[in-house]
């Protein structure tokens, strides 16, 4: 049972859903955590789904760089195929499936921007030409050396871990070119991310938020479990909330706070969805 202040929040949030022409997703890592998914804010949290790594000393934004590939493949494969294998074998929490419900059958459709890499939307059936991933995906792969071979699917890439030692054993994945293959995805320090199919992604993006302003269509933005640490997707669905007069309706149980005008809802992400889905 929530208080009246909360209560009537989730009632504003519901009625803006309920009358949207088009209906925006944006997410980041607390999308994933009611699905059972790593939270790696802060040191502790990252160092206790990775001892090892926790024993070296070493933090999250130093583990997410493409320098290991260079000085460790082992172990950048170790850190990388143990979260593509995760990835793969976890299964999206309910909150998914009944965004995609929501998302149905509104004139303009729906469009979901996440800088999660973990493709949870896509497994959870959302449209893939309807999903910009601004950090890239760990599903598809790049070559280490820039050789111009471009972003291929990582579908068939298979990384076994030794988990005491931490290392990715056996064959590594390779590019065509013979040299040393990685994720797609934006590390930090990273100056040889092939952001090619992120760019398409957000060209398609932008044409339908430029559809959305032009006709004045009735635009709600979603966000759920978007932090400060990294504050891409919040900057991004207030500034498409600002050019597009739409609303925005936060989900997030730290990070809640929003432009005047806007709707807070500090809850986890698959609580905010049920208490928007209740009180339509």
């Amino acid at each position: 049972m929530y208080d009246k202040l909360m209560q009537q929040r989730v009632i504003n949030a519901a009625r803006a859903v309920a009358n949207a022409d088009a209906l925006m997703i944006t997410s980041g890592a607390g999308m994933g955590v009611d699905s059972g998914l790593p939270d790696f804010r802060g040191r502790e949290g990252f160092w206790r789904e990775y001892p090892v790594i926790a024993n070296m000393g070493i933090s999250f934004e130093q583990m997410a760089n493409p320098g290991w590939f260079d000085s460790d493949p082992g172990l950048a494969w170790a850190f990388y195929g143990h979260r593509l294998n995760l990835y793969r074998k976890t299964v999206p929490h309910v909150g998914f499936q009944q965004l995609l419900d929501l998302a149905a059958n509104r004139p303009y459709g729906y469009h979901v921007m996440t800088s999660n890499v973990d493709g949870q939307f896509q497994l959870a059936g959302f449209d893939e030409d309807r999903i910009m991933e601004c950090h890239g995906s760990i599903h598809h792969m790049q070559c280490t050396q820039g050789c111009g071979s471009g972003i291929w699917s990582g579908h068939d890439v298979e990384l076994n871990v030794d988990e005491e030692a931490f290392k990715a054993v056996g064959d590594l994945p390779q590019c065509q070119c013979g040299s040393l293959a990685r994720p797609n995805i934006l590390m930090f320090g990273d100056w040889g991310w092939d952001g090619a199919r992120s760019s398409e992604q957000e060209y398609r993006l932008q044409n339908w938020l430029d559809t959305i302003r032009v006709e004045g269509a009735k635009l709600v933005i979603i966000e759920i479990g978007a932090g400060l640490s990294v504050p891409t997707i919040r900057m991004s669905s207030e500034r498409f909330a600002d050019i597009c007069n739409g609303v925005l309706i936060r989900i997030n149980p730290r990070d809640f706070s929003v432009p005047y005008s806007h709707i807070s809802l500090p809850m986890g992400g698959r609580e905010g969805i049920a208490a928007i889905i209740e009180n339509l």
